[in-house]
């Protein structure tokens, strides 16, 4: 089983780095947003400040590198590449899933990221079924100690298991031992989808339980579904998972059914965020802070510059869409009047009788 697990994480690693893992005929729905361009923003683009606040800690921009691999010898080098990208810019940072370390100890070094990195939000993660599998409050803290993690990252993946051979598919009653891990670990619990969203009912029973935040990860970046197609040894598991590719909730939406949901807990906004200015979308949406995962991934694998330099992109397209908004700090993002859906516009329009779902309100909206 040790061994099984070790080549289903070198497998994910190298059909992630070179393959195209996107959603088929699924978009992450941002795109379907647009801010209305403030010609007189007010504000200098200097004095634009991208910092905020996230479970006590200060970050430099709204942003968190989302978990993505440990557990074997080359997610180390690529671990301390994004905890040193985090370190210099200010962000947050997760780890792939520790089940591996905490049935091997001595491979807790794939992980490890604090001599690099002591000041970032650390997270530690692990699958959420394996509470149906045996793991406790025990395990929990143990993934927490080993990197010296500010929170605990437990991830729900239940079309992935179903589809991977011998998957881990036991979900009945794991809200319940969620609810357990909330109020038995030391530190915050964030629960986090790998790729098809959260919705309104399942984000208002995870805030219900106790979680501190909820990572939607929504549809419209890497589909798991198509990691596991490039790693099926038959046919038929071949096409089974390819029924997928188009599976899943826009993040877009998941965003805002998450923030229903749960109306106090942190929401982070990942699955297919690749811009600034998706970033600010997100958090104009109802996120607190976005997560980045596979463009990270392929520039971690080149070198830690090479990320820092990507990031420090995002952050500049972000500041740029504030400062063309008006919005001066991140609380201002959030609370933008000027984040807009499109619709459908015919003919009409000029008439004064506007078509589509937005009606004579969205026709003032437009005209804003």
């Amino acid at each position: 089983m040790k061994d099984a697990s070790r080549q289903r994480k070198r497998e994910h690693l190298d059909v992630a780095l070179n393959n195209d893992l996107e959603f088929d005929g699924v978009a992450t729905g941002l795109d379907d947003y647009w801010f209305v361009h403030q010609a007189l923003p007010e504000v200098d683009l200097v004095s634009i400040d991208v910092s905020t606040s996230l479970l006590g800690k200060t970050l430099q921009a709204p942003l968190l590198i989302s978990p993505m691999v440990g557990g074997i010898e080359a997610s180390s080098r690529i671990n301390r590449n994004l905890a040193q990208t985090a370190q210099t810019l200010g962000v947050a940072m997760g780890v792939g899933s520790q089940r591996c370390a905490i049935e091997e100890p001595e491979l807790a070094y794939t992980y490890e990221v604090r001599d690099i990195a002591p000041d970032i939000l650390l997270f530690a993660n692990l699958g959420a079924v394996q509470l149906n599998y045996g793991y406790d409050v025990s395990e929990c803290q143990r993934a927490v100690d080993m990197i010296g993690a500010d929170g605990l990252v437990l991830h729900l993946n239940p079309l992935q298991e179903a589809l991977q051979e011998g998957g881990d598919t036991r979900f009945a009653g794991i809200l319940g031992r969620i609810k357990d891990i909330c109020h038995g670990l030391k530190v915050p619990v964030i629960v986090k989808e790998v790729g098809y969203g959260i919705s309104e009912n399942a984000a208002r029973r995870l805030a219900e339980a106790g979680v501190s935040g909820i990572d939607v990860a929504g549809a419209g970046g890497t589909t798991w579904s198509e990691m596991e197609r490039h790693r099926a040894n038959s046919r038929r598991a071949e096409s089974i998972a390819a029924a997928f590719r188009s599976w899943g909730i826009p993040t877009a939406e998941t965003i805002q059914m998450a923030r229903k949901g749960a109306t106090s807990q942190l929401v982070v906004a990942s699955g297919g965020i690749r811009s600034g200015v998706d970033v600010a979308k997100a958090i104009a949406l109802g996120a607190d802070v976005a997560g980045i995962a596979m463009p990270l991934l392929t520039a971690a694998d080149d070198s830690a510059e090479a990320t820092i330099a990507l990031l420090q992109q995002v952050i500049d397209e972000l500041r740029i869409s504030m400062f063309c908004v008006g919005a001066s700090n991140i609380e201002a993002l959030r609370d933008s009047p000027f984040l807009r859906k499109k619709f459908a516009w015919h003919s009409d329009v000029r008439a004064g009788h506007p078509s589509g779902d937005g009606g004579s309100d969205g026709a003032r909206e437009w005209l804003v």
